[in-house]
């Protein structure tokens, strides 16, 4: 009885709805795969009339033009392929060092928007609006052209305190060349980055188990640093010589030369990008209760000490997932250096494209870099974010 009385009461599998979700995401995938062999297909037959068939091995021909900018050693008479990493590291360069510092400089906005300082705060406020009211390509365009480019020419160079020379074909800085002892250096800093981790989770351990916040990332710096300078003085020989920047003719030469095109761009994305991660900043901030921060007070914790212990840990939690965004969009804007002359990933595949006519070869090149770009900083990002989240039980 109790049988047919269950079989009565089943719901039948065309009106379960947890079969039906599973049977609509197996049919949606189905459409999209059916759908992407029909683009391909297309795409082939269109290839084909034209005699054209997909390939990459064009990117092991010889590329025959130069680039203004690499890292690793590239002329005319190297592969496309090697053209293409040439590219892929320059905007790789360029995206890293715009996070880093437009995240110093958007924190520090953010902050100096809330100050009660009427000057500062006031000028946080004009230098916010301003910049996100701006289009971004107008705003690279006249970096470049009306700063960099305006600096004193080479036979009139501006050499600032540190050996730091300024001029409109590009700034020189101080560098060092490595010596017999710099792979010796390089175990050092190894062992130094081991010392740190140590420091940092230790100081994490001491901080659970007393409830005290000790300043955890200045201290395992700290540990690095020490070790670095220790290892540099003991060598016998210094692993790194000082070579400096010095005029020769009409260019530059020695120590390193950052291009007008690298600081344009750069220092463009930086500024701009900061300008919206200042805005997360401060709602990230203004989402903490002011209870805490009246609290903290009652403790008797200044300023820093409430920022840095009771707010931004909370804010933080606002602030990760649209500062996602805001990275990958400044990994996304670096295509624009086309704009300012800079040889990034874009620039060169669109010039390999002109050369060779492998325009869909190139164009998914480009997509799929672009797209690992911001799949590693979502990845990277949603990790710490999952570390962050307030825990609900």
């Amino acid at each position: 009885m109790q049988l047919e009385r269950k079989r009565e009461t089943a719901i039948p599998f065309w009106r379960d709805e947890r079969i039906l979700k599973i049977l609509g995401q197996i049919v949606f995938a189905l459409l999209v795969l059916i759908v992407g062999a029909l683009i391909y297909q297309n795409m082939q037959a269109g290839l084909a009339k034209q005699g054209i068939s997909l390939s990459y091995s064009f990117l092991n021909g010889v590329s025959g033009f130069d680039l203004a900018e690499s890292a690793f050693p590239y002329d005319r008479n190297s592969t496309y392929w090697q053209a293409f990493l040439a590219g892929l590291l320059n905007t790789l360069s360029v995206g890293v060092a715009g996070i880093v510092f437009s995240t110093i400089l958007g924190v520090i906005l953010g902050v100096a928007r809330l100050s009660t300082n009427f000057i500062v705060n006031r000028l946080a406020t004009f230098y916010l609006e301003l910049i996100r009211n701006l289009s971004l390509l107008v705003f690279l365009i006249f970096w470049y052209l009306g700063v960099f480019l305006k600096l004193p020419r080479v036979k009139d160079a501006v050499v600032w305190p540190g050996d730091i020379i300024l001029t409109n074909r590009g700034v020189g800085i101080p560098w060092g060349i490595p010596t017999a002892s710099f792979p010796t250096f390089r175990l050092i800093l190894l062992g130094g980055l081991i010392v740190a981790i140590i420091v940092f989770f230790a100081l994490r351990a001491y901080s659970k188990r007393t409830g005290r916040a000790p300043l955890t990332l200045l201290w395992s710096l700290l540990a690095f640093a020490f070790v670095a300078v220790a290892g540099w003085f003991l060598l016998p020989v210094k692993p790194l010589t000082l070579d400096l920047t010095f005029v020769k003719g009409l260019n530059l030469s020695g120590g390193k030369i950052l291009s007008p095109e690298f600081l344009a761009l750069t220092s463009g994305l930086v500024l701009y990008t900061a300008a919206f991660i200042g805005e997360v900043v401060r709602a990230g901030i203004q989402s903490v209760s002011k209870g805490q921060v009246e609290a903290s007070r009652a403790l008797g914790l200044n300023s820093f000490q409430t920022l840095r212990l009771i707010v931004f840990p909370q804010a933080l939690r606002v602030i990760i997932p649209p500062l996602t965004s805001q990275y990958l969009n400044l990994v996304k804007n670096s295509s624009l250096a086309i704009a300012v002359g800079y040889p990034d990933v874009f620039y060169v595949s669109n010039t390999i494209l002109n050369q060779t006519g492998r325009a869909v070869e190139m164009i998914s090149l480009v997509m799929l870099t672009y797209l690992m770009f911001s799949l590693l900083t979502s990845v990277l990002m949603n990790w710490y974010n999952q570390r962050i989240k307030l825990v609900e039980r």
